[in-house]
C-alpha cells in the first residue's frame, strides 16, 4: 500500500472514531436530559430537627417552601403542593420565586390553598417580579445570573395580595412578631438580595416589658448572599431560612452542586448548616427548591424538596 493509501485509511479510521464518539456523547446527553426531566417531578420532603426553642417548649413544625417556579399545567406539582398540608405544620415559611409564567398566579394559589389557611410568612424572589429568560446554562459558571435590560414583569402584586388575604405575613424589608404555641416569633425579612433590594428593618420591639413570652428571632430571605447571612448572624438571629440556589439543580453524585447562583460556597447550596460571622453562629437552612426555570426543566442528583423543620426545646 502506498503512503497516500495509509494516510487515507488513517483519516477514515479517525472519521469513524469521531463519529462513534459524537454519537455516544449525543446518546449520553439525551439520556441525561431524559433522566433530568423525570427527576424534576420526584418531589421529596427533607426533614430536619433543630433544638433552639426555650427549655420546656412544645416542638414546632415549620414547613419551608422555596422556588416553586410554577407554570400552568404542572398538575403533578400542584397535587403534591396540595398534599403538604397533611404534614400538619404549625407554620409555613415561603422564601420566594413562586412563579415562572405570567398566568401562574391563580393555579398556584389553588395548589397552595390548604396551606394558606395556616400561619405563614413570605418574601419574594426575582422570579416573582420578573419572568425567567432563555440563557446558556454554562453562563452560571461565570457568576450569578443577571436581570436582562427589559424584563417581562409578573403579577407579583396579585400573588402578594392572595398570600396576604389568606393571613400570610409579608416580610419584604419589614419585621413582625407572631405568637405561636406560647412563643413569640420575631421575624425580620428582606427583599431579594439577588436584585440587591434588601433593606434591613431590624427586629420587632417588645411591648414595654409586658410580653413575658420567650422570643425566637427568625430571618427570612430569598437569596443567601454572604453579606446578608453575615448581617443577620451578627444581628443575633436564632435561625435563617433561604432558598434561591435550587441546591445546584444539576449535581455530580458524590460531589454535589457545581454552582449556587450567588456567592454562597457550593457545598452549602442545600441543607442545614451553621453560619459564622464576627464571633457569632446561626443555623441556616437553604432549601434545594421545588421547581426549575421553565427554560431548564431538569434536575440531576438534586430532587425537588420541601423542608419540614421541627424546632425542639434546648436541653
Amino acid at each position: 500500500m502506498t503512503a497516500n493509501g495509509h494516510l487515507a485509511g488513517r483519516v477514515r479510521d479517525f472519521g469513524r472514531g469521531l463519529a462513534v464518539t459524537t454519537a455516544a456523547g449525543a446518546t449520553l446527553g439525551a439520556a441525561a436530559a431524559a433522566y433530568g426531566w423525570w427527576e424534576k417531578d420526584q418531589f421529596t420532603v427533607r426533614e430536619e430537627t433543630l433544638a433552639i426553642l426555650p427549655p420546656g417548649s412544645a416542638p414546632m413544625r415549620v414547613l419551608h417552601l422555596s422556588d416553586i417556579h410554577f407554570v400552568p399545567g404542572q398538575d403533578k406539582k400542584a397535587a403534591w403542593l396540595h398534599s403538604l398540608a397533611e404534614l400538619k405544620p404549625d407554620l409555613v415559611v415561603n422564601t420566594g420565586d413562586n412563579l415562572s409564567h405570567p398566568k401562574a398566579v391563580d393555579p398556584l394559589l389553588e395548589a397552595l390553598r390548604p396551606l394558606l389557611g395556616l400561619p405563614g410568612v413570605f418574601v419574594p424572589g426575582s422570579n416573582d417580579y420578573y419572568a425567567p429568560t432563555l440563557k446558556n446554562p454554562l453562563s452560571y459558571f461565570l457568576g450569578p445570573s443577571r436581570l436582562r435590560k427589559e424584563p417581562i414583569k409578573l403579577d407579583w402584586p396579585r400573588l402578594r395580595s392572595g398570600f396576604g388575604m389568606s393571613g400570610w405575613i409579608d416580610l419584604t424589608n419589614r419585621h413582625q412578631s407572631v405568637p405561636l404555641n406560647g412563643i413569640r416569633l420575631d421575624f425580620s425579612g428582606v427583599d431579594d438580595p439577588h436584585l440587591k433590594r434588601e433593606r434591613y428593618a431590624g427586629w420587632p420591639r417588645g411591648t414595654a416589658g409586658q410580653d413575658k413570652r420567650p422570643h425566637l428571632r427568625v430571618a427570612v430571605i430569598h437569596a443567601p448572599y454572604q453579606r446578608v447571612l453575615d448581617h443577620f448572624t451578627e444581628a443575633e438571629a436564632d435561625l435563617i431560612l433561604a432558598g434561591h440556589t435550587h441546591g445546584g439543580q444539576v449535581c455530580v453524585p458524590g460531589y454535589g452542586a457545581l454552582v449556587a447562583n450567588c456567592d454562597l460556597p457550593t457545598w452549602r447550596a442545600r441543607g442545614l448548616n451553621d453560619w459564622e460571622s464576627n464571633g457569632r453562629t446561626t443555623p441556616v437552612n437553604v432549601s434545594g427548591g421545588i421547581g426549575t426555570s421553565r427554560y431548564a426543566p431538569v434536575r440531576i442528583a438534586c430532587r425537588p424538596e420541601a423542608v419540614l423543620l421541627t424546632l425542639s426545646p434546648q436541653a
